[in-house]
């Protein structure tokens, strides 16, 4: 299941806070898996406007804030830095959450109490059509979320071939009519090449027509902007990387949106959470040294109907949490055999 357009648009009307952010989803639920207190220290891997955040502050944690978008950082520094029962207790870094452990190594900080990653494109990022995101606003093909970053759509629109469409189509957005559409595509940029995103939603809808309340563009868009931004890629190295810094009963929560997210995060959660390993071959089973984890969630959490109801981006979201194992023991090194006698 993705979000739809249909769903950020009613999404406006849900702001509990001021400003073009969408309310933090799940956020009792959140609070829950996370159990933030006065004295633990939090990593908010995607700050956006710092609905998660603010509720983490509230509740006398200190929270680390990273978001790859600087605007994301300039609206959720005004909002709390002002604040002085937040004094000393927020800081906001301008990073991808993909470099999250790189940054702690260098501030100093060897181990946190829980890390939060919220998936997905803002509402904020979808209405301000400069960003390129949305396919019903006019604006460039970019959907970088940093927008300091060397790739955006309109270069993959016009520039790969029509085998790579397709692929990242199908793969990244798992259209059912990727080729038809890559077709379409590398064929109309030989004329004129794609510069706005409603040029390309327009391509789209003429070989794959609405079906239902998703537009047909939905998946096109979604590819595109995991593809620009190496989302997949990314989210995997990091969850793989970040239980090197949890502390012992840690945890990590993440909220997706699509279920080509959810199936990476419940793949490295379950591998990273089963303690032994069995093989037909073996004579017994042996301990997994991956285990760092047990998992605080079997089934994912899904919002209640009245959330979704009040909060329409909810309706996709899924949540997942894992809770880090104390120190693995680690037996000493086997002593070396002595040297034989020379001569």
């Amino acid at each position: 299941m993705i979000a739809t357009m249909e769903d950020f648009k009613e999404t406006r009307g849900a702001q509990t806070e001021p400003g073009a952010y969408h309310a933090p989803v799940l956020p009792a639920e959140v609070l829950e898996a996370l159990n933030p207190a006065p004295g633990k220290c939090f990593v908010d891997c995607t700050l956006g406007g710092g609905g998660h955040t603010g509720l983490l502050l509230e509740a006398g944690a200190r929270v680390l804030g990273i978001d790859q978008d600087p605007e994301a950082i300039a609206y959720a520094t005004q909002r709390f830095e002002p604040h002085g029962r937040y004094a000393g207790r927020f800081e906001a870094y301008h990073s991808s959450f993909g470099d999250v452990p790189e940054l702690l190594s260098k501030l100093g900080i060897g181990a946190v109490d829980g890390f939060l990653l919220d998936l997905g494109v803002s509402s904020h990022q979808l209405d301000t059509p400069e960003r390129g995101f949305s396919f019903q606003r006019q604006g460039p093909l970019d959907m970088r979320m940093n927008p300091n970053g060397l790739v955006t759509a309109g270069d993959l629109v016009n520039t790969a071939s029509a085998e790579q469409l397709e692929r990242m189509f199908r793969e990244y957005g798992e259209e059912p009519h990727a080729r038809r559409i890559a077709l379409k595509l590398t064929k109309e940029r030989m004329v004129h090449p794609f510069q706005n995103t409603l040029e390309l939603a327009d391509a789209v809808e003429a070989v794959s027509p609405r079906r239902g309340r998703t537009h047909p563009a939905t998946r096109v868009f979604q590819a595109l902007r995991i593809a620009v931004n190496r989302e997949l890629e990314v989210l995997e190295r990091t969850i793989e990387a970040l239980g090197s810094f949890l502390v012992p009963g840690g945890r990590l929560a993440v909220i997706t949106f699509h279920s080509l997210e959810d199936r990476i995060v419940k793949h490295v959660f379950q591998r990273r959470s089963t303690p032994t390993l069995d093989r037909p071959e073996w004579p017994a089973p042996k301990p997994n040294p991956e285990c760092i984890y047990s998992r605080v969630t079997g089934k994912p959490v899904i919002a209640g109907e009245d959330e979704q109801q009040q909060n329409p981006r909810s309706r996709s979201a899924k949540l997942r949490v894992v809770e880090r194992l104390g120190a693995p023991h680690r037996p000493a090194p086997r002593p070396r055999p002595p040297a034989p006698p020379q001569g």
